[in-house]
């Protein structure tokens, strides 16, 4: 069976998020007022009754990047884990734009170095909202 496309990802979708991230904290605040907030599970990572195993993937691996699973049982992973959660809010449009050649390519490898430089940009972050950077 072949991934779907981020694009058909099915509601209600669980989002696995590190709740210790500060890019993360944000964009969780604003996805519980969202007003299609009832299409998205939020599980923590970081929560003290999590287990990783219970999922099928490792700690190590959704502390590397993104995941999302649908209500098919899709698992959607890095960008086009952000892809399928903003088409089930309703953004399917601004997704599609997202996929076309080039451009996927370029927001994919964006991303990614995103992704391994989170945790050093969250403490920038912070430092800078605290006032002590």
């Amino acid at each position: 069976m072949s991934q779907p496309s981020p694009l058909y990802a099915t509601a209600p979708v669980t989002l696995y998020h590190d709740g210790h991230c500060p890019f993360c904290q944000l964009e969780v605040a604003w996805l519980q007022k969202h007003r299609h907030r009832e299409r998205i599970r939020l599980v923590d990572i970081q929560e003290k009754g999590f287990n990783a195993a219970d999922t099928g993937r490792t700690f190590e691996e959704m502390m590397g990047q993104l995941h999302l699973k649908d209500s098919s049982g899709y698992w959607y992973v890095g960008m086009d884990a952000s892809r399928a959660l903003y088409a089930v809010l309703g953004y399917r449009r601004l997704v599609r734009l997202s996929c076309l050649p080039g451009l996927q390519g370029v927001m994919n490898a964006g991303y990614r170095f995103f992704a391994r430089r989170r945790i050093r940009l969250g403490r920038w972050w912070d430092k800078r909202r605290s006032g002590d950077g």
